[in-house]
């Protein structure tokens, strides 16, 4: 966990239309610098995001190669320090640093590839790698080493899904919508890594429950707050060396959360709804039953009679996530896991289909046909026909199997 999260920011309309420039707008508020910002296209806009898609990463604004190599730099520094001390020896300001740290938000794609992958790995690797254990971290060895020490970041969300198991053998999955209860952004720790092709991914990491979640799953995002300490540590591109300082903040969530079931339709990674992270029974959700009968009682002034439950409106758009989706024991999480894409060799409206669907209808009702000839009466010998033993049932009629004897 987690396998799936809200990202389907809209703002006001009176404020800027960019969503991007909103979310960037909405961290500055909260004390956080960001100094870039991608464009609206660049993030997929969903209130059901599932792995592979595009979203937004919040990060110090450093090479690809991640966090400063402080060797490099403190030669650098020194070279840049003594220009400026013959130019201005009998300057009292205090040095500054020779680069001011920016950060930015940016989009990258939810399954993280490490940048020493030589070839594309296929869809099953990457969607091992959507999340990332804190206790995978703390031996300082193995495929997350070079990302903890050097390319840290934040993944910027709305609140993530969580499927509880219940019934039988834990058949039936209910989807739950977890946020923080004060209704601002959620950030996720997480690590990112960049390819020669200059495909940049990500990852989450994740931490044992709070109290509060243990009901709901053994695993959660590691949430910090903005502007935290721990924030502050976490995004340091000066700490390139992993120490119990940074592993420290890999822990369960303090803050105050809010859990609520949401409707199922949530589990099809092509559906995409604003009720997907409002409580099923909210006087907010237009798909509670209940508030469809106390709405017409208010119209027509009595009860109506019971009508079928309208499913949450789904939010289609061209180009919207049209993977299937298929259960799948995670290690992670509960949530439906999509599947790829299957290419099909004709399409049903490609030319010659209907044709070769026609042949193949033709050739095997053909196949079915009895090899022996009907006998023919002959022209010239008028032999008796022999008569149908029609056997007749004990009223009297006659059977239907004997009308289609020869």
């Amino acid at each position: 966990m987690c396998g799936r999260y809200a990202l389907g920011v809209t703002c006001p309309p009176a404020d800027d239309p960019k969503r991007l420039a909103y979310i960037q707008q909405h961290l500055q508020d909260q004390g956080m610098q960001v100094d870039e910002a991608p464009d609206d296209d660049e993030v997929r806009e969903t209130y059901n995001f599932a792995p592979g898609n595009f979203g937004v990463v919040y990060r110090a604004d450093i090479t690809d190669k991640g966090s400063y190599d402080h060797q490099q730099d403190a030669d650098s520094e020194h070279q840049t320090k003594t220009s400026e001390n013959e130019d201005n020896v009998s300057s009292n300001n205090k040095p500054e640093d020779s680069m001011a740290i920016k950060y930015k938000l940016q989009s990258m794609k939810w399954g993280l590839i490490p940048f020493w992958t030589k070839r594309q790995p296929d869809y099953g690797s990457m969607m091992r790698t959507i999340n990332c254990r804190d206790d995978s971290l703390i031996e300082d060895s193995g495929m997350w080493t070079s990302m903890k020490r050097r390319k840290r970041c934040i993944v910027i969300c709305q609140g993530f899904y969580e499927w509880l198991k219940k019934g039988p053998g834990g058949k039936e999955k209910v989807p739950h919508f977890v946020r923080r209860k004060d209704g601002e952004l959620m950030c996720f720790a997480g690590l990112w890594d960049c390819s020669d092709e200059k495909l940049y991914t990500y990852t989450v990491i994740t931490t044992s429950s709070n109290s509060y979640l243990k009901f709901l799953h053994d695993r959660m995002p590691v949430i910090l707050d903005p502007m935290s300490e721990a924030m502050k540590k976490w995004l340091d591109p000066g700490r390139n060396t992993w120490s119990r300082e940074l592993q420290s903040i890999l822990k369960p969530y303090e803050g105050e959360l809010e859990c609520y079931p949401v409707p199922k339709e949530v589990g099809k990674v092509g559906n995409n709804s604003p009720n997907f992270i409002v409580p099923v029974d909210s006087k907010e959700n237009k798909s509670n039953i209940a508030n469809f009968f106390a709405n017409a009682k208010t119209k027509g002034g009595s009860d109506p009679s019971p009508k079928k439950k309208t499913s949450p409106k789904m939010k289609m758009v061209k180009g919207e996530d049209s993977r299937l989706t298929k259960d799948s024991e995670w290690s992670e999480d509960n949530a439906p896991k999509p599947v790829p894409a299957v290419k099909r060799e004709h399409s049903p409206k490609a030319p010659g289909f209907t044709e070769e669907v026609k042949k193949q209808k033709v050739n095997s009702d053909l196949t079915g046909l009895s090899p022996q000839r009907k006998k023919l009466r002959s022209a010239t010998h008028n032999s008796p026909m022999k008569k149908s033993s029609g056997i007749k049932a004990e009223d009297g009629s006659l059977r239907i199997t004997s009308f289609f004897k020869k």
